[in-house]
């Protein structure tokens, strides 16, 4: 490749960008690439607009059958690539994933864009309706067919694909920064702040939940189990913000626990919440890779989680609680197990942060850096890298991933 390569890469929302892709576009900016950034809105996110050589608005939307995403949005990103010429697109999420794979098929024919999706959790799984996982599975099967590359960060998606259309490659996630995320990097005078700002007395047990509203989620889950874990002192945090508030703040009245619910709304210190946490619930029903466990390892902070895709592979007998989907019974008496054995817990958050090595950003960027050169049939790339990234590289691995 004469010049370095142009690279767009795609999401439903902002959001999906702002939490998961900056340190990506740092990375590949750095070695020179120009790197853009496409959502629905994200030309109005100054963050994006900083992190990114250009951010563009498609008309999408998360709404799966909403006909824009079959016409206005193809038709605008295909004459964005065009104008823009970009060598590699790279979509995250499902809609944008089947968006831009659909618009890009016909000049992906003709030899540019290479065309890359990440899938961040199928919206197929294994207890997932057989009606939808149909549909979703037979949709996603015919996107690999304009596809290059296919990224999947769990088993079970990986086994879904093995007869696809497609080269699948299995990462780790999309990585988890361990110097951002450690507990010496939290003030404990943070820590005591913001337990008197949420009104939580210094010992009282805190549970925090990191997921947007919706009832994939499970908050209601959450709610009945604090009601009856048998700890009046015990306070669960709700940090995100969706659809799901009103009902609620409604269930909460109704079991008498509403004076034991914070609200946090959409939060950026997520590592002092962490922090000030005994521990990370998490009892929805469908994940990928869920960052937030790792982002409550990366803190030592034990973890309980319902027994699902994803959640699965990162909580061990070690390292946290898994419960079976939608068993309330069992959600409050994990809560109450780790009240009761503050000790355990601390062993459990210790082994958390020790399991992040494969997880670790260093090491998922590295594994971006093999499947772009491949891609673009250029192993020059790899040797274009900053200086740092190469230092890196020639680390053992598991030194490297697991430095403070």
């Amino acid at each position: 490749m004469t010049r370095a390569p142009r690279l767009l890469i795609t999401a439903s929302v902002p959001v999906t960008l702002q939490t998961f892709i900056l340190p990506y576009a740092a990375h590949y900016r750095a070695q020179g690439w120009r790197v853009d950034a496409a959502a629905n809105g994200a030309a109005d996110s100054p963050d994006l607009a900083v992190a990114f050589d250009a951010v563009h608005h498609l008309p999408w939307t998360r709404r799966p059958h909403h006909p824009v995403n079959l016409t206005r949005a193809p038709k605008a990103l295909t004459r964005l690539v065009q104008r823009e010429r970009y060598d590699l697109v790279h979509a995250h999420d499902p809609i944008a994933g089947f968006v831009t794979r659909y618009a890009l098929r016909t000049l992906r024919r003709n030899g540019a864009p290479r065309v890359v999706y990440t899938a961040h959790g199928f919206h197929f799984w294994e207890d997932g309706t057989p009606l939808g996982n149909l549909l979703f599975s037979s949709l996603e099967r015919q996107a690999a067919r304009w596809t290059d590359r296919l990224i999947v960060i769990n088993d079970e998606d990986e086994r879904a694909t093995r007869d696809w259309p497609v080269d699948v490659v299995r990462m780790h996630g999309i990585g988890i920064d361990l110097h951002r995320y450690a507990p010496h990097r939290v003030d404990p005078r943070q820590v005591t702040d913001l337990r008197r700002e949420l009104a939580v007395p210094p010992h009282a047990p805190l549970f925090t939940i990191l997921a947007e509203l919706n009832p994939g989620k499970r908050h209601r889950d959450a709610l009945e189990a604090l009601a009856h874990c048998g700890r009046e002192d015990a306070i669960l945090a709700l940090a995100g913000v969706g659809p799901e508030e009103r009902p609620l703040r409604a269930l909460a009245n109704d079991l008498g626990i509403a004076h034991r619910i914070r609200w946090l709304g959409w939060r950026n210190d997520v590592p002092t919440l962490l922090q000030a946490s005994t521990a990370l619930l998490l009892p929805s029903e469908r994940e990928g890779m869920p960052r937030c466990i790792m982002e409550a390892f990366a803190l030592e902070r034990p973890v309980i989680a319902s027994d699902i895709r994803g959640s699965r592979e990162l909580v061990q007998p070690s390292t946290g609680i898994l419960t079976p989907l939608g068993d309330v019974g069992a959600l409050a008496r994990a809560m109450r197990r780790l009240i009761d054995d503050p000790e355990q817990a601390r062993r459990m958050g210790r082994a958390g942060r020790h399991a992040l090595a494969p997880y670790a950003l260093p090491r998922i960027l590295q594994a971006h850096d093999r499947l772009y050169a491949d891609v673009l049939g250029d192993p020059s790339l790899l040797d274009a890298r900053p200086a740092h990234a190469r230092t890196a590289s020639a680390r053992p691995a598991m030194l490297q991933d697991a430095m403070p």
